[in-house]
């Protein structure tokens, strides 16, 4: 008799690194990256279906070879010299004497971000001033989408989940994003609070809830495109 799957088993898939993962709120089995972790995710809805979220990742161990080549491997964190991805654009980071928070200016050469601090505390300091733009360009975004559909603006927190831009609980009337998406095109995180405002109205992703989100920002499949072909990018970003 095999032994029984369960959330969070490590397993070998060819030299790749593969973890299990129950998601209740899944409607299949599916296989995504963890470019942070360096590791493949097979999903099910249940411990049931973990064995055909197994098989499902085996069949698919080529594109999944190829898809944690082409992740980017977390690095040392923001440091002076580096850059950061600032609304789809690099932005260089540099270093200035003191203990002095991280700040966005503007000079000769373009935008920059100047911290005070070394190693651990300017990489901190500047993904505290990423996380604040976040928050305000998020919440604008979502008060005004949640005004144009005649709803009560939503309490809304910024977090770093591992996948995730965004998540919605109506009952709670608030949304949760990732801060990372201050890092994407304007047009791009102005789609993911559509979406999460959309969810307010339609707790799934019926055709209604697609009209919602079309009814807010139009056409959104190319938003949806750029974070498949860049996600991994913001989620490896800073990392150390």
């Amino acid at each position: 008799m095999s032994a029984r799957l369960a959330h969070g088993d490590i397993h070998d898939l060819g030299g790749l690194r593969l973890r299990l993962s129950v998601n209740r709120r899944a409607r299949r089995v599916s296989v995504r990256i963890d470019p942070a972790r360096g590791e493949a995710v097979a999903v099910a809805p249940s411990e049931r279906r973990l064995s055909d979220a197994l098989a499902f990742a085996r069949s698919r161990a080529g594109w999944i070879r190829e898809r944690l080549g082409e992740a980017p491997a977390a690095g040392a964190g923001f440091s002076p010299g580096g850059e950061a991805l600032l609304e789809g654009r690099s932005v260089p980071l540099e270093a200035v004497p003191g203990a002095s928070a991280a700040r966005l200016v503007d000079t000769p050469s373009g935008l920059a971000i100047r911290s005070g601090g070394e190693g651990e505390a300017f990489s901190r300091r500047v993904e505290n001033l990423l996380r604040r733009m976040a928050r305000e360009r998020l919440a604008h975004h979502t008060e005004t989408h949640a005004r144009t559909l005649g709803l009560k603006p939503p309490r809304v927190g910024v977090g770093d989940p591992k996948s995730r831009w965004g998540s919605c609980t109506p009952g709670r009337g608030s949304i949760r994003y990732s801060w990372r998406l201050i890092m994407a095109p304007p047009e791009v995180l102005d789609y993911v609070a559509a979406h999460e405002v959309a969810h307010l109205v339609h707790c799934d992703h019926s055709p209604a809830f697609r009209s919602v989100v079309e009814r807010l920002v139009g056409d959104h499949k190319p938003h949806r495109a750029w974070l498949r072909a860049h996600g991994a990018r913001l989620h490896a970003a800073g990392r150390a």
